[in-house]
């Protein structure tokens, strides 16, 4: 699975899809928590793509690209 770009994106696409990865990441710890999951290291890999979201927002705001 290729990663998208996040450096092209924009400051609300950022955080558009910070949110959709936080509520799928919800959903994930819930089907973990019933045993409904297959890849337990999703849960890892999702955590790391939202931080990787969030560093971005960060250099963006540093950046003064906030509006």
């Amino acid at each position: 699975m290729k990663k998208p770009n996040y450096k092209d994106m924009s400051y609300a696409e950022l955080l558009a899809k910070r949110k959709d990865l936080k509520q799928k990441y919800m959903d994930l710890r819930f089907q973990l928590v019933v045993g409904h999951v297959d890849n337990k290291l999703l849960k890892r890999t999702m955590r790391r793509e939202i931080a990787t979201i969030n560093t971005f927002l960060r250099q963006k705001e540093l950046a003064g690209e906030v509006k």
